[in-house]
């Protein structure tokens, strides 16, 4: 079989504690290069943690904060280097005075790619990407990554598609989320992570249900199928601030098929070989094939309604019935 033996992760990171995240990373790394993975996603801002970061003033995210050639994602890069295994970590960028949620895909070969967040909404002082990461890798198949929300936007997984990726590293921090829509995720009760021990049953029965894997079959599995790529979903589990993560790590395949996971609600490794051979004939990539691009302009003219990140995903306030763009 042409394919690439990849796992996905979810575990919950230390906040502010770059070493022992470090350390987490090292020892499941080591476990999946002796299990045969050639690429190893770990979830979006795992060196540092995530949701706490929303209550930090902007000084304090400077600190935490270090360069796409710092101290971690080096460290990082050697340890894929020596154990010959391609290694995806999120962390928290600086870029002169300027910071980014960022994703490094570290391969074996000492190249580091970086994704900063096209949409990032976790921070004031946390400014958003302006550009698609895909790029080809040693084992002949060519990869994104999006970060979280990205993924929910959907001309950004078509866009990493037509830049010709065939496989999405989709590292995440969700579930347990406060939505704004009605119908939409709710935060999991702390006690319900507390009292895992004496009723592991509810807490699985949640992480699984309406605000865990519920929530991410009714969108997920789209991205993969329509677009006809594998995607690799990472995530949190546990405790993030004042919100539960719901880990639900898996593999998906061209189909939308979900060929590897777990419901478990706790640390994880999944893993799967991605079944290139599955690539030619899927749907999505045949979809792919009947696009009319020059009926697609209006995706691109603003309909003066767009707002940024943080107000988009944030804001109580009713959207807009209609979407109109004006010159169409």
């Amino acid at each position: 079989m042409n394919a690439i033996r990849a796992a996905v992760v979810q575990f919950e990171p230390v906040p502010d504690d770059i070493g022992a995240n470090l350390g987490i990373i090292r020892t499941l790394s080591g476990q999946a290069a002796a299990d045969g993975v050639q690429l190893i996603s770990f979830p979006e801002m795992c060196l540092l943690g995530y949701w706490h970061l929303t209550r930090q003033p902007a000084s304090r995210l400077r600190e935490l904060a270090q360069s796409q050639d710092g101290p971690a994602v080096a460290e990082v890069q050697q340890l894929a280097m020596e154990l010959g295994l391609g290694i995806g970590v999120g962390f928290l960028e600086a870029a002169g005075d300027t910071l980014y949620n960022s994703y490094a895909v570290c391969l074996p070969d000492g190249e580091v790619h970086v994704h900063r967040k096209l949409h990032a909404f976790e921070h004031e002082a946390i400014s958003s990407g302006d550009s698609y990461t895909v790029f080809d890798t040693p084992w002949g198949a060519r990869m994104g990554i999006l970060i979280c929300w990205d993924n929910n936007l959907v001309e950004n997984v078509r866009a990493v598609a037509l830049l010709g990726a065939t496989v999405l590293i989709a590292p995440h921090q969700t579930g347990g989320t406060k939505s704004m829509s009605p119908h939409g995720m709710r935060p999991l009760p702390r006690t319900l992570w507390d009292n895992r021990h004496d009723d592991p049953e509810a807490l699985l029965a949640a992480v699984n249900g309406p605000s865990g894997r519920g929530w991410l079959m009714r969108w997920l599995p789209s991205r993969a199928h329509d677009n006809g790529i594998f995607v690799l979903f990472s995530n949190g589990i546990g405790p993030d601030d004042d919100e539960i993560r719901t880990g639900n790590a898996m593999i998906l395949d061209p189909y939308g098929r979900i060929i590897a996971e777990t419901p478990v609600p706790d640390t994880a490794v999944v893993t799967a070989d991605l079944d290139l051979d599955l690539l030619p004939l899927a749907t999505g990539r045949r979809w792919l094939l009947g696009r009319r691009p020059e009926l697609y302009s209006i995706l691109t003219q603003p309909s003066g309604l767009e707002r940024d990140p943080r107000t988009a995903r944030h804001s109580a306030s009713p959207v807009p019935d209609s979407f109109r763009v004006k010159d169409a």
